[in-house]
């Protein structure tokens, strides 16, 4: 048997990238394989990837599900996101992980446990019609042939063809296996990295060089210089220091407890689809793995359990009571299943819970919307409960920036969109303009 090879553990001060993406969860992942198959170099930048909210993720790839009211500009974005996904999907090499990714293209079932569910399962899917979707009222009957676990109970059921599934933990297994797949004889290989992409460290600072970021200086010193920087580590964006000025970036934790439950033989397959229930008014839904397990989620609170503010959190016993509680309310079998794990992360929501997503503008003492971009610079983050769906948008509209074709569509979502005009203004003595702060930084 070969030996192992050595690991380069050392780091040099300096690193030289096409792209430094900072954050390995499931968006900075999906980016920097966009920016790899684009044919740049690539510097992801985590200390553990895919460790916080894609821990935790479902992977429900819900664009009609996760329509909400007063969130209809998120439709176009989660249906290009969602076309996109089998062709994200297959450009993963087969040789990449031995595991493959979880992507079902199986419908999802939604399920109303009482009358008033019923009632408002039904309001909610003339808003997704009015919009174009696909959702098929489905006799109860018909429904319990199709998943006969379902209790005899529940009050309506509604198919949705066009809602699938992936295993955001298999993907992100996938997706840093197929970073790695290359030699250090490809251009796209990163020196000074172990294995030509991935930084285990954290980003610092923004690095500025004639008014343009030039990449990102790290907790232990290293600096990692870049044609393009990408900010993509969730909450932990609006932290990063040396961002452009009068840049707000108002991302908020939300927490979600999530269970894991191993199905016995006896009752396999619990489901076979994805079902999304409402019981008395509140959301729980059940994912069916090919390991035999199944998903059930997800709580959604703003309370810190721990006071640390971070992405990880613990696990709310009244979260746990309520998941399975309403679990077993539509298939009864659920108290039969084996709990595997309890697992609690924070996801990233904005005001209006859309990400923040594009160039920055450089502000202006007449508003925020003035400005030219800053070059270098992408953020990428705030992308709430739609991570995973959004994961093939995200990089490709991250590689159409990069190739200066931007499209106009996804302006809306530009992550300077909530931040307030500058009050500096130049005095007549030449004193320099606040919003001209970076423009003589050089850390290069």
């Amino acid at each position: 048997m070969d030996e192992p090879k050595p690991q380069n553990t050392f780091q040099p001060a300096r690193l030289q990238a096409d792209v430094a993406v900072i954050g390995g969860g499931i968006i900075g992942l999906g980016i920097a394989w966009e920016a790899r198959k684009s044919g740049r170099s690539v510097a992801l930048i985590d200390p553990a990837p895919a460790s916080g909210a894609t821990f935790a993720a479902a992977g429900m790839l819900a664009p009609v599900s996760e329509l909400h009211y007063q969130e209809e500009d998120l439709l176009e974005l989660m249906l290009e996101s969602s076309a996109l996904w089998p062709g994200f999907e297959q450009s993963l090499p087969a040789s990449a992980s031995g595991h493959g990714t979880g992507y079902r293209t199986t419908p999802t079932l939604a399920v109303g446990a009482d009358a008033a569910d019923r009632r408002a399962l039904a309001d909610l899917r003339d808003v997704q019609r009015s919009h174009g979707l696909q959702v098929e009222s489905v006799p109860v009957r018909e429904a319990r042939e199709q998943e006969p676990l379902l209790s005899p109970q529940i009050s309506c059921a509604f198919a949705i063809p066009g809602d699938h599934q992936v295993d955001p933990r298999r993907l992100a297994a996938t997706i840093l296996a197929a970073l790695k797949d290359h030699e250090p004889a490809d251009p796209t290989w990163t020196e000074g990295t172990d294995d030509g992409v991935t930084v285990p460290d954290r980003a610092k600072q923004l690095l500025w060089d004639s008014g343009r970021v030039a990449g990102v200086a790290l907790e232990s010193g290293t600096r990692v210089f870049a044609t393009e920087t990408i900010v993509a580590n969730g909450l932990g964006a609006a932290a990063l220091g040396e961002l452009p000025d009068g840049l707000s970036l108002p991302l908020r934790p939300v927490y979600g407890d999530i269970l894991r439950l191993r199905v016995p033989d006896k009752l396999q397959p619990l489901v076979t689809a994805t079902v999304r229930g409402m019981v008395r008014g509140v959301p729980v839904y059940i994912v069916p793995r090919e390991d035999g397990t199944v998903v059930i989620g997800a709580t959604q609170r703003e309370d810190d359990l721990s006071g640390a503010g971070t992405s990880d959190n613990p696990v709310s016993a009244g979260g746990v009571y309520q998941l399975l509680r309403d679990a077993q309310v539509l298939v009864p079998a659920v108290s039969e299943l084996e709990l595997l794990e309890a697992t609690a992360r924070a996801r990233p929501g904005t005001p209006d819970n859309a990400p923040l997503l594009g160039r920055v503008q450089s502000p202006g003492t007449s508003g925020h919307t003035g400005g030219e971009d800053v070059q270098g610079l992408i953020v990428a983050t705030g992308f709430f409960r739609h991570g995973v769906l959004l994961t093939p948008a995200a990089g490709r509209i991250c590689v159409d920036i990069m190739d200066n074709v931007a499209d106009p569509r996804w302006n809306k979502f530009r992550p300077g969109r909530f931040s307030r005009p500058l009050t500096g203004t130049a005095s007549a003595d030449g004193d320099q303009d606040l919003t001209c702060q970076h423009l003589s930084k050089d850390y290069a």
